[in-house]
């Protein structure tokens, strides 16, 4: 059995460009080189990770219509979202505690996405605190998610910190009450090797050497329409309900305030047995009919798949762990790298299906695959 030795957990140093051929070879290399209690964490899911597999099989149930004599070249991958141009459409999803695959956290990724331009999630888990993140940063976009207190005055502190930190949009994370069944982290007996510096505030010591069982239990349980609406009425900002894997899930957030549906099953880690995210959401944006912008997270690796959820109904994807693992094995040139490499592979598909934009993309046909 491993445990997670907090005073000597050894993450990667090294800070390099990195060759991606594609993300499943990170996970395998990271795999070599991040602690084994930390790896699991990051590459781990719930229960028998039934809804981790279907994340990656479900995009082989669509396939891409490809369409020559299309008059395409060098297509412009460029969208926007809430006034923010982005070259890209996609966007770093939130993830906790970047420290477990790379020594400088949130901070080396901050500068990765600053360096290749895009915006970046900051989770309320970040074992590097906002100050440190925002020299990453340097000034590029960023949105914060919250895992709420159970005390609203420090809900209010949070995103008062988070709006003076910069952040334009909030993250409600919904789907994460409690944790999922994560026998790996059981099995390593798993306790954050730092501590948290943005939740520490509600939690009984600073997050090192806690289970996320642990923090979950000390974080709100039960979230309901009104929390979206406190959100948004207090902040000011425009508000994402993340974890949305139904069509009424998302009528009634968007009911409740949201400005934003987020569709993710955070990526396998909580409810094993659900279906893989992009299964859900062709139906949630046929309910959703343009109202708010879809985010779609959970299983994305390669261009197609980015290519499919747009074509599918969400405006911007969010990518996860591959970005880590890209940290842990070159830290902000490897997440910059892999970044890179997402870019280069949906202008490749673009070409390919005959899009040459982002808006041609959200018109493709896909067709079922038997």
């Amino acid at each position: 059995m491993t445990t997670v030795d907090t005073n000597h957990y050894a993450a990667p140093t090294e800070i390099k460009e990195i060759t991606v051929v594609n993300t499943y070879d990170l996970e395998e290399a990271a795999s070599k080189i991040v602690p084994k209690g930390g790896f699991d964490y990051i590459s781990g899911a719930s229960g028998d990770e039934f809804t981790l597999r279907q994340n990656i099989e479900a995009w082989n149930k669509k396939g891409i219509v490809p369409r020559v004599l299309a008059d395409v070249e060098n297509p412009d991958l460029s969208t926007s979202i809430f006034g923010h141009d982005i070259k890209v459409p996609f966007i770093m999803a939130p993830i906790a505690a970047h420290g477990l695959a790379h020594e400088t956290k949130e901070a080396g990724t901050a500068k990765g996405i600053s360096e290749f331009g895009t915006i970046m999630s900051i989770s309320a888990y970040s074992g590097a605190s906002f100050d440190e993140i925002d020299k990453g940063l340097n000034g590029s976009p960023r949105w914060f998610q919250i895992y709420m207190s159970k005390d609203d005055e420090l809900n209010k502190n949070i995103l008062d910190e988070a709006k003076a930190d910069g952040a334009t949009a909030i993250i409600l994370t919904a789907d994460a009450t409690l944790s999922g069944n994560r026998h790996k982290d059981e099995r390593n007996k798993f306790v954050y090797p730092f501590g948290m510096p943005i939740v520490s505030r509600y939690l009984t010591g600073t997050g090192k050497n806690m289970s996320l069982n642990n923090i979950y239990a000390q974080s709100k349980q039960k979230i309901a329409p009104a929390d979206v609406k406190f959100i948004s009425e207090y902040s000011g900002l425009p508000v994402f309900v993340k974890g949305v894997q139904s069509a009424e899930d998302a009528l009634l957030a968007i009911g409740a305030g949201a400005a934003g549906i987020w569709v993710s099953n955070h990526g396998g880690r909580q409810l094993d047995g659900a279906p893989g995210s992009f299964e859900m959401l062709e139906e949630i944006s046929k309910a959703v009919a343009g109202r708010v912008p879809i985010v779609f997270d959970s299983g994305v690796r390669r261009g197609e798949h980015i290519f499919k959820a747009l074509a599918s109904g969400a405006d911007i994807v969010a990518l996860g762990r591959p970005v880590l693992y890209g940290l842990a094995l070159g830290g902000w040139k490897g997440v910059q790298s892999v970044l890179e490499y997402f870019e280069r592979d949906l202008k490749r598909v673009m070409q390919l299906a005959g899009t040459q934009t982002i808006e041609d993309v959200k018109k493709s046909r896909l067709v079922d695959i038997k």
